[in-house]
């Protein structure tokens, strides 16, 4: 399937793109990667300026990862929730970006059993008790949590509004709680929300409704849907097709962004390339440092990196629906983008390579000949529990301050 503009040719990766109710300047979008800049839940300098750096780059739209629905949804205690209180800092957040003639999106959803329990005074939900030791400290949401929740989205996003976003990208996968349902291996419900794929995508579903119920056209509705979680019994492409198509047929999206892999049992699987193991283990107390080094490489495989490396399995859900699709993972160079571009990705999503050159894209429309500078080493990973940033770059040459 080729999506071409209306001589046929495939569409220009720095021309404009209606994005649902928003135009965007060009068709690169700052992935959602979490920064950890945040503090106490609220905007900092620091996560302002993270932004606007991506916006000032090039990129077409910035994604503020990660906004949580509620406390209990967080992965980390410093995470924006969506309250009141947060609207401010967000707003001053979203201005900023503006001004630099870039879109902003506010990536939402709930962790589910993704998410921490220590110090914060929440359960940890899940969709049902799990053999896997990860999840041993999990609670099984009952109905009312998952009415609870669901409709938590749907204030997230008027929040959202309020605050100036464009769009919102809402978090299908990565076992995080609507992508833990969808997971035959994590969802050992007997009701309706366990069992089948439909019962197993009715959360989803649910909870994509309330969103685009919210949304109306005030702003765009973009979803990150699982093709594979990387563990052997879990949610896989044939079954995301599927759900792609319902979600399609729903008529609650403008876009969507197919992803891979567990946060929960198998991380490296989206990222591809090294598994910093030592690193990780640097992290964390004693004697969980001594554990992670000696067993850490079970826990964090290591998968070959090349350009575009969710593409093959991407092109086939793009081949089954009509939605507008944003293609992510290995996006680093001009070839790939105006692959992306040729075989009916209307936009391309760019993580690591920005978080190493913030201004990659404005040396892309350039020259065509720029390469990222990123080597896939994925020692950016364990920097998400202290302030998310490439190593390879001295923080004397960060375009932000921590705060």
């Amino acid at each position: 399937m080729t999506t071409a503009d209306g001589d046929g040719a495939a569409p220009d990766v720095f021309g404009s793109a209606r994005l649902g109710p928003v135009t965007l300047r060009n068709r690169t979008i700052k992935a959602a990667t979490y920064e950890n800049r945040a503090r106490r839940g609220l905007v900092t300098d620091d996560l302002i300026a993270f932004h606007v750096a991506h916006a000032a780059g090039g990129v077409g739209m910035t994604t503020v990862a990660f906004c949580a629905v509620e406390p209990a949804g967080r992965t980390d205690r410093h995470q924006i929730v969506w309250r009141p209180e947060a609207v401010p800092g967000l707003r001053r957040l979203t201005d900023a970006v503006h001004a630099e003639g870039a879109a902003a999106s506010a990536q939402i959803g709930h962790s589910g059993p993704v998410g921490i329990s220590r110090g914060l005074g929440q359960p940890v939900l899940s969709p049902s008790r799990s053999g896997s030791p990860a999840t041993f400290a999990s609670t099984p949401a009952t109905r009312a949590d998952l009415r609870r929740i669901v409709a938590a989205y749907g204030t997230a996003v008027r929040l959202a509004i309020e605050a100036g976003f464009d769009a919102v990208e809402i978090h299908l996968g990565h076992n995080y709680l609507a992508s833990a349902f969808l997971s035959p291996r994590l969802n050992r419900r007997r009701d309706e929300y366990g069992g089948s794929l439909e019962n197993r995508a009715r959360l989803a579903r649910e909870i994509m409704r309330a969103v685009r119920d919210a949304a109306g056209d005030r702003l765009a509705v973009l979803a990150k849907l699982n093709m594979d979680d990387g563990v052997r019994g879990g949610f896989w492409l044939d079954e995301s097709i599927v759900v792609a198509r319902w979600l399609e047929q729903d008529g609650t999206l403008d876009a969507l962004e197919m992803t891979a892999g567990s946060s929960l049992l198998n991380p490296m699987y989206l990222f591809k390339g090294d598994a910093p193991v030592r690193e990780f283990a640097a992290v964390f107390p004693e004697p969980m440092r001594t554990g992670a080094r000696l067993a850490g490489h079970r826990y964090l495989r290591e998968y070959p990196y090349h350009d575009g490396y969710l593409l093959d399995d991407a092109r086939q859900v793009r081949a089954a629906v009509k939605l507008p699709m944003i293609l992510l993972g290995g996006i680093t160079n001009r070839t790939i983008m105006d692959t992306a571009m040729a075989e009916g990705f209307q936009f391309v999503a760019l993580g690591r390579a920005l978080l190493r050159e913030p201004d990659l894209i404005n040396r892309l429309r350039a020259d065509p000949g720029v390469r990222s500078l990123c080597n896939h080493n994925n020692k950016c990973m364990p920097t998400t529990f202290s302030r998310s940033r490439c190593v390879l770059v001295p923080e004397t040459q960060s375009p932000t301050t921590a705060q």
